[in-house]
């Protein structure tokens, strides 16, 4: 049997979270220009696939892929394609509201809930995410 110390070695990060999207080139902008990410890399197997790797900042371990969902789902018929549930941190909430609202994106209120103030916001496909305040 694992030791809990020994378990929490055997998976120490979430790397990489797959976003299926209908469109790349225009998701790409959205989250590079509009939701300020940055584009580590492109990649291309070769054989038409390609997807682009983002992230808040460069040197963040944990980054977000984005995926054609229709190649997807042909390559992997199994594999489940609905937007992930995702919950971003911001450490300057409010110029990031402010931000957001200036580059037009859709934007819920801002709420308080126990865990201190929140919104959500919306991609260009119409896939709603959250940020809460972290100081």
């Amino acid at each position: 049997m694992i030791e809990e110390t020994e378990r929490c070695k055997l998976i120490n990060i979430v790397g990489q979270i797959m976003l299926y999207v209908n469109n790349q080139d225009e998701s790409l902008k959205f989250w590079t220009e509009k939701a300020g990410f940055s584009l580590i890399s492109e990649e291309n197997n070769g054989q038409g696939m390609k997807w682009f790797v983002i992230a808040p900042t460069k040197d963040v371990q944990t980054s977000i892929v984005l995926h054609n969902k229709e190649l997807v789902a042909k390559m992997s018929p199994g594999v489940n394609l609905e937007t992930p549930s995702l919950l971003f941190f911001s450490q300057d909430f409010d110029q990031l509201y402010q931000d957001f609202s200036d580059k037009n994106i859709t934007l819920g209120e801002i709420v308080n809930v126990p865990e201190g103030r929140v919104f959500n916001f919306a991609d260009n496909e119409e896939n709603f995410f959250a940020v809460v305040e972290k100081k």
